[in-house]
């Protein structure tokens, strides 16, 4: 009969991570990251030089850029092989994929999550039109990050006359997951985690790849009262190491925010934003989004999209949801970001893919690195680093309708309003606007067959996407053609344009 859950230590535990595995790791950013455990198998790696030869398997970025997170396992030896939804958070890791010391992958977050659950069931894979015609397409570069990285993880299929991608299974040998609380039987509960994630695809996956699953919680409890809080079964996890609150922040941006893991009724207004770049782009995206729709908010920029609905007192207007899976509320930011203050409901990243997959988004507002002239966007690769394309690919072909947000040059640019007109103080460096992307994590031309409306918002123009590519259909007041034509490498169709709305540009 089972008994008791084994208890260990954070070092016991990882000692029991064979060389030569592939382990799956649970979190968003520092959401649900087992922080102790990925600090605990790097500390064993240094002094034992094992394991190696690791697969890490991941669906979203988890670090926050000063060595947290699964920047830990970036060590020559430890890994041969990555395949990860997101980079940017992580620069040693990606650093060992730019220098070609590991096999490395980029595929998008949403199929990653969704594929850990089929390969939970022994399943072939994922098959999605997620991808088609852009970097992870195997007629491009198949999600390959490097020269090392040669054996093809996505393929292209053709069912009932139509082209999907598969996006093949692979066994998973290793879970390391984190929860709240866990019983004397191993149930573990997360009450106080701000996201579920993807913890029990990755627990299933495993122990049904005859693996191990360790499990990092806060504490231990005799029983957890209510079964339906049990996200992971005892009967998934092999090993639960009790962290008592050490390296285990709720995310890496707050050790807990009881706003992440309560809901209130409505939203209070908040203070008003100062009149910026960010600010003109948030009014102006706004405006796209129609009352009771379902909406789905990016990092970064976009977030200003948020903090204008809610000093304007229009954020209980419509739902706000996250790919990490909480809706409703109001989307935390920067190394909090996958969390929401105040949501209605957390549900796990798979499902809320699901959601998004079937098309479930009225509209998207994402950023961006770059945009073409065919309306194709590039948000992985800049500035000699490779960021990723997380959630974007997923989010980007699914919603009804979309958004692309962005100052219009990148680098310290600096604007002003002067009665009612908008002044380009100071110019940024690098162009937004090019002849062709580097990296095509957005398709314009399959985006205009599939009937999806797309909007490019900066804070002087607006474009459209059209059958002939980015038309200008806006302009800023105090701004003319004759000043954006020559910042853009290419000529976008003009033809009549409106102002944009001087609400846009009020300095309250």
């Amino acid at each position: 009969m089972r008994g008791a859950a084994r208890i260990v230590s954070a070092l016991e535990a990882v000692a029991s991570i064979p060389s030569g595995s592939t382990m799956a790791v649970s979190g968003f950013v520092g959401a649900g990251h087992p922080e102790m455990l990925t600090a605990a198998l790097e500390r064993h790696f240094i002094e034992t030089n094992s394991p190696r030869d690791l697969t890490l398997v991941y669906a979203a970025g988890q670090g926050d850029r000063t060595g947290r997170g699964l920047d830990h396992l970036a060590h020559t030896g430890l890994l041969k092989r990555v395949v990860g939804g997101h980079w940017n958070l992580t620069p040693k890791l990606g650093k060992l994929a730019l220098e070609n010391q590991i096999e490395a992958y980029n595929l998008p977050q949403g199929v990653i999550c969704v594929l850990l659950r089929e390969i939970a069931a022994k399943r072939p894979g994922v098959i999605a039109k997620v991808g088609l015609n852009t970097f992870v397409d195997p007629h491009k570069d198949g999600g390959r990050l490097n020269a090392r990285t040669i054996e093809p993880l996505v393929q292209r299929l053709t069912l009932d006359g139509e082209e999907w991608l598969r996006y093949r299974a692979f066994p998973v040998h290793v879970g390391l997951i984190r929860g709240t609380t866990a019983d004397r039987r191993g149930n573990v509960s997360m009450e106080r985690e701000g996201l579920i994630g993807e913890v029990l695809p990755i627990a299933q996956a495993a122990k049904n790849h005859g693996g191990i699953v360790i499990a990092q919680v806060e504490r231990i409890g005799d029983r957890i009262a209510d079964p339906k809080s049990v996200r992971v079964p005892g009967v998934l996890i092999d090993y639960i190491v009790v962290s008592e609150g050490q390296q285990h922040d709720q995310t890496f941006g707050a050790p807990f925010n009881e706003a992440f893991v309560n809901t209130a009724h409505e939203l209070s207004k908040r203070p008003p934003l100062l009149l910026s770049e960010r600010k003109i782009i948030g009014r102006r995206s706004l405006m796209e989004i129609r009352p009771g729709e379902i909406v789905n908010l990016g990092i970064g920029l976009p977030e200003a999209v948020a903090g204008v609905a809610a000093e304007t007192g229009q954020i209980n207007d419509f739902t706000l949801t996250i790919e990490s899976g909480p809706i409703g509320g109001l989307p935390a930011s920067g190394l909090s970001f996958g969390c929401s203050l105040f949501p209605e409901a957390i549900i796990d990243q798979p499902s809320q893919f699901d959601f998004y997959d079937g098309g479930g988004l009225d509209i998207a507002v994402l950023g961006a690195v770059e945009i073409d002239a065919e309306g194709s966007v590039n948000v992985s690769t800049f500035a000699g680093r490779f960021a990723g394309v997380g959630g974007f690919m997923n989010i980007a072909h699914n919603a009804r309708r979309l958004v692309i947000c962005c100052t219009f040059r990148a680098g310290e640019i600096e604007v002003a309003v002067e009665n009612g007109a908008l002044r380009i103080v100071r110019e940024g460096r690098h162009p937004k606007f090019v002849k062709r992307v580097q990296h095509v994590c957005f398709h314009g031309p399959s985006a205009l067959a599939r009937g999806q409306q797309v909007k490019f918002i900066t804070e002087r123009a607006v474009f459209e996407l059209t059958p002939g590519g980015l038309a200008l259909c806006e302009l800023a007041p105090g701004i003319e053609p004759r000043d954006i034509l020559p910042l853009m490498e290419f000529t976008p169709a003009i033809t009549t344009f409106r102002r944009m709305p001087a609400q846009c540009f009020h300095k309250t």
